[in-house]
């Protein structure tokens, strides 16, 4: 995963992260900072542990428990998804300049992620929430399949 440096002093580029933060009860520190800049700018996916890194490329003194603890504010506040490829751990992607649907194909083999435009689904979503008379909260559209380079080894040549 690669992320550019940034001072935690910095400005964060995240709209109203004071507010984000106080909303979900959580103080306005330096660690807090570092993390949610990290998830905020840190292109395609990553996992807690990327993130770890990421935050600690920002400010050293970010811990484990802040960054885990942080995730599901993270997610709730809209600044990141969170997507579960059936495995003991989850990847994340910050939704910073999400504008159409986006699905995903996981390799079973390397978990390698592909992202792809699905703008249909979140019309056909709504469509079938309101159908219903239920109001629409989320979906998600991810497909299983397996990288031909992979060969049923458990490490692919493509790259994550």
């Amino acid at each position: 995963m690669s992320s550019s440096c940034q001072s935690a002093n910095d400005d964060s580029k995240i709209p109203d992260l004071p507010q984000l933060l106080a909303a979900h009860g959580l103080r306005n520190t330096q660690q807090r900072r570092a993390i949610w800049s990290a998830a905020y700018e840190t292109p395609g996916h990553f996992t807690a542990e990327e993130l770890l890194l990421a935050a600690r490329e920002r400010d050293p003194s970010v811990s484990r428990a802040t960054v885990y603890r942080s995730i599901p504010a993270l997610i709730s506040s809209g600044i990141v998804s969170e997507l579960n490829v059936g495995r003991d751990f989850k990847y994340y992607e910050s939704t910073r300049g999400a504008g159409t649907f986006k699905g995903h194909i996981v390799c079973d083999n390397c978990d390698k992620i592909i992202e792809f435009d699905a703008p249909f689904m979140d019309w056909y979503g709504r469509a079938i929430a309101k159908k219903y008379g239920l109001e629409f909260i989320s979906q998600h559209l991810q497909i299983t399949a397996a990288c031909p380079k992979c060969g049923g080894n458990a490490h692919c040549v493509h790259e994550k």
